[in-house]
């Protein structure tokens, strides 16, 4: 067992590498000194691994060797790097030993603290790699933040981490979990953060990126991933960078009828603020892993059946571990300055108010408000019918036995909404403060017909084959849903025969 410990240890992954023959390759590393090439020229038997260190750090020469890039940390110019010392190497060692050896190329393009500490230091790391003598390689590509405060303790992470993709691309590719998590072997987060991972090539033609962004997520290694509607990987901070953001967050088991107008409607308002005008917006629907390990562990199928529904009907899907809503508009102001819109229902307001989610907090709920609501937040609250209020109040759907809610004496069929909703006594004055100072707006042209409609309801008719549950999602959603055989939906032939 001790020895199996030590081979994890950064410098004995180096050494195993060096040590093995078949495997030789360039480091081509830009900004940050040549940390992952130091470790490797440390641990020993270097010339048995490394053809050639480069770092190319004038812009003059870095553009003369790899072509010009929008910007020198950034993934184009990761690729341009990647493609350019690749065909050098075998160029230059095919012919010489390629029916023995399996080449790689390892490159990072990275900014590390500024000595004003004004920069956001990240990097692009990437390796391609041959499985075989001259096989057509695979590549892995990843985006990093570092969190150390000092220059020299990023550098040090920086080394460690590439000097883990690169053992992890050889002796891992077999089990991409594994890979992940070793990722930060010898880390921590609080030191440097993955925020986006993508496989490609042969030796990973199977693999869904989706699901190892979520890994990203379950294991601890980012705290937010992002995909587009095509179902392809995002970088976070390019997606977000200086953009005004409106955001909806649920299960979408399935996406809704009501999820879409929910969102349309706080789109439209979000849009005519002052703040916003002229800006340009993203939108996002947003699942927590709450939301999709409510059953106890996570469902891969499930999440990606999720995705693909919002997808199908064009819209960007953020991934958190943020449960808190003051967590996930601060994990905004990481990227941008401009307005942060919340549109979310009734019941997910008063669950805000819910004191309980905030003993953490030194605070308490006036933290997590302060928080929540600081630098330009506002939160779009749309309807809800009084039955289905009643029946919040009285089950606790979707949390159960809330103590944020104050009682109430509506009279029937009143649509219940921002203004007349009822929250604890002695928490009556802050939301009237928010409410009169305009954090809080109540959705307006919402289309009344499809208050009634749940995701759960929507589930169980699914489940029990109740034809009617196609009338409560939009038409792909339904076409989607028949067509990969989602969330238990079994076609009307099959279910009558059994």
């Amino acid at each position: 067992m001790s020895e199996q410990k030590d081979l994890l240890t950064t410098n004995r992954k180096a050494l195993t590498i060096n040590l093995d023959g078949m495997k030789y390759g360039t480091f081509a590393e830009i900004g940050a000194g040549q940390e992952v090439a130091r470790v490797f020229f440390h641990a020993g038997g270097a010339s048995g691994t490394i053809a050639k260190t480069i770092s190319a750090y004038d812009m003059v020469f870095s553009d003369a060797i790899y072509g010009k890039a929008p910007r020198y940390v950034s993934r184009e110019r990761l690729k341009l790097m990647l493609d350019h010392e690749y065909n050098l190497l075998m160029e230059r060692l095919a012919s010489v030993r390629g029916d023995h050896t399996t080449f790689f190329v390892f490159a990072d393009t990275v900014a590390t603290k500024n000595f004003k500490g004004t920069n956001e230091a990240h990097g692009w790391l990437g390796v391609r790699v041959q499985t075989e003598p001259k096989g057509e390689p695979s590549e892995i590509i990843l985006h990093v933040r570092m969190w150390d405060k000092e220059s020299v303790l990023q550098q040090e992470a920086l080394g460690i981490i590439g000097t883990n993709l690169i053992y992890a691309s050889f002796y891992y590719r077999d089990d991409l979990r594994k890979f992940i998590q070793s990722l930060l072997d010898n880390l921590s987060p609080d030191r440097i953060e993955v925020d986006m991972l993508q496989f490609s090539g042969p030796a990973f033609q199977n693999v869904d990126n989706r699901l190892m962004s979520l890994h990203l997520v379950e294991f601890g290694l980012t705290n937010a991933v992002m995909f587009g509607p095509k179902g392809e990987v995002l970088q976070p901070s390019e997606t977000l960078y200086k953009k005004a953001i409106i955001v909806e967050r649920g299960s979408f088991r399935p996406v809704t009828h009501v999820n879409v107008d929910m969102l349309n409607c706080a789109t439209a308002q979000f849009v005519q603020e002052p703040l916003v005008k002229g800006k340009d917006v993203i939108v996002l629907m947003e699942i927590t892993m709450n939301n999709l390990l409510a059953a106890g562990a996570l469902d891969p199928l499930d999440f990606l059946s999720r995705v693909d529904l919002l997808g199908d009907i064009g819209l960007t899907v953020l991934i958190s571990n943020y449960s808190e809503y003051y967590r996930l508009t601060s994990y905004f102001r990481r990227y941008t300055k401009e307005m942060i819109g919340v549109a979310m229902g009734i019941n997910n307001l008063l669950e805000i108010f819910n004191e309980k989610y905030y003993e953490n907090l030194e605070g308490g709920i006036l933290e997590s408000f302060g928080r929540l609501f600081r630098h330009s937040v506002k939160l779009y609250i749309y309807p809800m019918r009084q039955e289905a209020y009643d029946r919040y109040l009285t089950t606790g759907q979707p949390a159960t036995n809330s103590s944020s809610v104050g009682a109430h004496a509506f009279a029937a069929n009143v649509l219940i909404n921002a203004k007349n909703a009822q929250v604890v006594d002695h928490l009556r004055n802050l939301y009237d403060h928010l409410l009169e100072n305009h954090y809080l707006e109540c959705i307006v042209g919402f289309d009344a017909r499809i208050l009634h409609i749940f995701s759960r309801d929507v589930l169980r008719r699914i489940k029990e084959s109740d034809p009617s549950w196609e009338e409560m999602v939009p038409d792909p959603v339904v076409a989607a849903i028949k067509r990969r055989g989602l969330f238990g939906y079994v076609p009307a032939i099959k279910a009558a025969a059994s």
